[in-house]
């Protein structure tokens, strides 16, 4: 009995420590949460992640924009799935990729050339959940408008973004192609796919 009352004690103990960590503001969860009716609970630590990579005023078509308009579009990705890549090559389920597009400007403080972020132009998510995305092949995108967090809903599969991503994405449709630092391993891995490579060599 009394190695029973241990026991206890020792679980309790547990839970209460548990519980005393996530009052004092323990790391949530980094995989996807979404609210009952299937919107995407905004990733709040996401500037915490892994840094993978930053564009400016990339454009996947051609299409005149606002030359007035400079974008720097920052990449991060929740660090499980980071460590996951480095060691296959390939994206683990509940994978989850922030783009967050900032507004690029040039007069502010003693900058005299050059231009450097601002405020928050949108968020975007890729996310990768087989079992809630089996018709997209287990990926889906969320966008979130301006600096808001209110949780979004999901982007339609026929607004494009997947069909671009299956079509042009070096790796599981993401584009491994603009971050610098996994690139080198996908072509170490060998998981490069057939599609970016025959456009690879057409640019070459």
């Amino acid at each position: 009995m009394r190695r029973a009352s241990t026991l206890i004690g020792s679980a309790a103990a547990v839970m209460v420590a548990a519980f005393v960590a996530s009052a004092a503001g323990a790391p949530a969860p980094q995989g996807p949460s979404y609210t009952a009716d299937g919107r995407m609970v905004f990733p709040k630590a996401y500037r915490s992640w892994v840094y993978l990579s930053t564009g400016m005023d990339m454009s996947y078509v051609d299409r005149a924009g606002d030359p007035d308009m400079h974008v720097l579009d920052n990449v991060f990705v929740n660090p499980a799935a980071y460590e996951a890549f480095r060691r296959t090559g390939r994206w683990p389920d509940k994978t989850v990729m922030i783009l967050e597009a900032r507004r690029a400007i040039q007069n502010g403080s003693i900058n005299k050339r050059g231009r450097f972020q601002a405020d928050v132009v949108a968020r975007e998510v890729h996310v990768k959940d087989q079992a809630r995305f089996k018709a997209t092949g287990g990926w889906a995108f969320f966008g979130f408008e301006g600096a808001g967090e209110a949780p979004a809903r999901m982007i339609p599969a026929d607004a494009g973004c997947i069909a671009c991503h299956e079509g042009h994405a070096a790796v599981d449709t993401t584009f491994v192609q603009f971050y610098p630092t996994l690139l080198p391993l996908a072509r170490e891995k060998q998981t490069l796919s057939a599609a970016y490579l025959k456009e690879e060599s057409a640019v070459k």
